[in-house]
């Protein structure tokens, strides 16, 4: 019968392997050995969808890297530079010239350079640092926990998958010398085995998310060691979570091979569950530069060490030119729009908003750029990981929904395969798996941007 899956460019479901195929019910539905006590085979077919579908299925290229298949457009780009310079004429008269609209841009926000420079002078300052020993000291402890719960997540692993084999044992020996394959043991001890190590999973994340939080809202005072902790804590969380249900399916699919055998990805036969259950392949996905785990990766063929010592020279030189765009342009503007805000005055503050917005575009796109094509890829290369979409042409986006889907590819990916696709596969309407969706990306945002600031807004 059909099966669903996500399409990825519109949040729908449409037709593919994605859900176990329904099966009869059979005389055995109290079998304990499935995990699923007193439950009819059918039902359970209906509730449940597989974490497993192949997310990174081939080798893809980053769409600004000089190795891509097309050149993307860059249409959005210049409609960006007509909304935030406001020279509609000027660069319509560029419309087939990129770079001279580049050029204007750049000619009209030097008289925003010079101007600051003669108001302020120099503001940045190398020795000037506001952070202390003791957030450094923090923040490697935290850094150095990590290894802790991913050992953790695979010692749960290990023994889950452990338990799965012994129940095909006890299977293949109740089948071998009796025609009907049901144990003699309580109905409800698998299925509590198997939600046991659920509970496992589930805490273990959580209180890596909740001791690197609290550490970082109490004692942490540097704003960007703080973001910095509590970005690598809420990747852990998710790659810990993905790992937990991917595997939770894998070993579903082991034991009821017969009813979920074509739901598996044919990428996957290669590195058949339980032998993913390693610590080499925990390891590469904790390293791998996706949120999603899959038990075996698309693969580059060898390391290009001077592609890897040029992107980390991009975000060598991107970081320092944020650090000195924010503390030379952002923050005097910012400092001087706190009495403006506290008295209330509209047109002071739709005016320093105007002269905030260009520098804030600027340190934003080159921050993108320094996360998602230069760190995103460097880490790549030397992981040997193949799909390196990491994002694509968002800048040319039609709607806010596109965008949303285009421009962090990792979080689009793991929002997809493990909350949008499960609630809609047990029967949520796309509106609500969509909202769903949305609050738990608020709770991310909240988190990561209200605890390192220490400004919860609830």
């Amino acid at each position: 019968m059909a099966k669903t899956e996500f399409d990825s460019q519109n949040f729908q479901i449409t037709e593919s392997n994605s859900r176990i195929p329904e099966v009869e019910v059979l005389a055995n539905t109290t079998n304990p050995t499935n995990g699923f006590a007193h439950r009819p085979a059918r039902a359970m077919a209906n509730e449940k969808y597989l974490h497993i579908a192949a997310v990174h299925s081939k080798p893809r290229t980053s769409c600004l890297s000089h190795d891509s298949q097309g050149a993307p457009s860059f249409l959005g780009f210049r409609n960006l530079m007509v909304i935030v310079l406001s020279t509609v004429s000027q660069l319509l008269k560029s419309r087939r010239q990129p770079l001279t609209g580049m050029f204007l841009a750049v000619v009209m926000n030097l008289r925003l350079v010079v101007e600051n420079f003669m108001k302020y002078g120099v503001l940045f300052c190398v020795r000037c640092h506001g952070y202390r020993r003791q957030d450094m000291a923090l923040a490697g402890i935290l850094y150095a926990l990590v290894p802790c719960h991913l050992f953790i997540a695979y010692v749960i692993e290990l023994s889950a998958a452990e338990h799965a084999k012994g129940v095909l044992g006890r299977r293949k020996r109740n089948q071998a010398g009796d025609v009907h394959s049901q144990e003699p043991t309580q109905p409800n001890g698998r299925y509590s085995t198997w939600r046991n190590i659920a509970i496992a999973h589930s805490l273990n994340a959580t209180f890596c998310l909740v001791v690197t939080s609290l550490t970082v809202y109490f004692y942490i005072y540097h704003p960007l060691i703080g973001t910095i902790c509590e970005v690598h804590a809420v990747i852990v969380w998710l790659k810990i979570s993905s790992y937990a249900f991917t595997n939770r399916d894998l070993r579903h699919a082991l034991l009821h091979s017969s009813e979920a055998s074509s739901s598996l990805p044919e990428l996957y036969s290669a590195c058949p569950y339980p032998r993913n259950i390693t610590l080499r392949n925990l390891s590469y996905f904790w390293w791998a530069p996706t949120l999603v785990y899959q038990p075996v990766y698309p693969r580059s063929q060898n390391i290009r060490w001077i592609f890897v010592a040029k992107r980390l020279a991009e975000v060598a030189g991107l970081s320092v030119f944020i650090w000195l765009a924010s503390a030379q342009y952002a923050a005097p503007v910012l400092r001087n729009s706190l009495h403006k805000i506290a008295s209330l005055d509209i047109a002071s503050i739709l005016e320093r908003l105007m002269k905030l917005s260009t520098i804030s575009l600027i340190i934003w796109l080159a921050g993108f750029f320094a996360v998602f094509q230069s760190l995103l890829n460097a880490i790549a290369e030397v992981m040997r990981f193949g799909d390196r979409e990491f994002y694509t042409d968002w800048w040319n986006s039609p709607s806010v929904g596109a965008y949303w889907r285009t421009w962090n590819k990792p979080v689009y990916h793991f929002m997809r395969r493990h909350i949008y696709s499960p609630l809609a596969g047990r029967g949520w309407s796309p509106q609500s798996a969509s909202i769903m969706v949305f609050v738990f990306s608020g709770f991310l945002h909240e988190i990561l941007v209200g605890i390192p600031t220490h400004n919860i807004l609830g």
